[in-house]
């Protein structure tokens, strides 16, 4: 159900922009974004800053989209979160020494200092790259090419970097015994 809330707004603006056009796109995204506020709002649960930062960030750049009629600043919106996701991991770290991955995983996950530091470092240098990668997009393809590589290509980038995090911190997560080997276990010492 998470997953679903938080692409909710992408997938009602990626239907109606194939319906409507952009600027009725536009108005559904902000629309969606407002329900998804609510949908925090109305299970009393606390709403993450992260979600605060892409609210006002839709409604801003989204309301300049439709009352100028001008769908780059759209365009921007998904540049600037990017860039301000970058920005936030490298300065909290650099200038804080809060390592802001670390603080949302390191209750799951115990890992040496210096892999969160990479993991840090990596998740920065992704957002900076899909920042450059919207921007180069967004001003160089046409605008179905833009919504589609918005909805899809980010997406599928975010997906797909997220495994390979993954499948790098896999050697430095605790191993756990087999259930088979554990039941074996047990019964070899009740047996003695």
């Amino acid at each position: 159900m998470q997953l679903f809330l938080e692409y909710f707004p992408l997938i009602i603006f990626f239907i109606v922009n194939s319906v409507a056009g952009i600027y009725w796109a536009t108005g559904s995204l902000i629309i969606a974004a407002c329900i998804q506020m609510l949908h925090y709002k109305f299970k009393k649960e606390k709403i993450p800053t992260k979600q605060w930062i892409i609210f006002g960030l839709v409604v801003v750049f989204g309301g300049l989209t439709i009352y100028l009629q001008n769908e780059a600043f759209l365009k921007w919106k998904v540049t600037i979160i990017n860039a301000f996701f970058a920005g936030a991991l490298l300065v909290s770290d650099m200038f804080f020494k809060r390592n802001i991955i670390k603080q949302f995983l390191g209750e799951s996950l115990a890992l040496p200092e210096k892999i969160w530091t990479r993991l840090n470092l990596a998740w920065a240098m992704f957002f900076l790259f899909c920042a450059c990668l919207n921007y180069y997009v967004a001003f160089n393809f046409d605008l179905d090419t833009w919504v589609n590589f918005k909805v899809f290509g980010l997406t599928g980038l975010m997906f797909i970097f997220s495994i390979t995090s993954i499948l790098f911190l896999y050697k430095y997560l605790p191993l756990e015994e087999d259930d088979n080997d554990k039941v074996k276990e047990d019964k070899s010492n009740k047996s003695n």
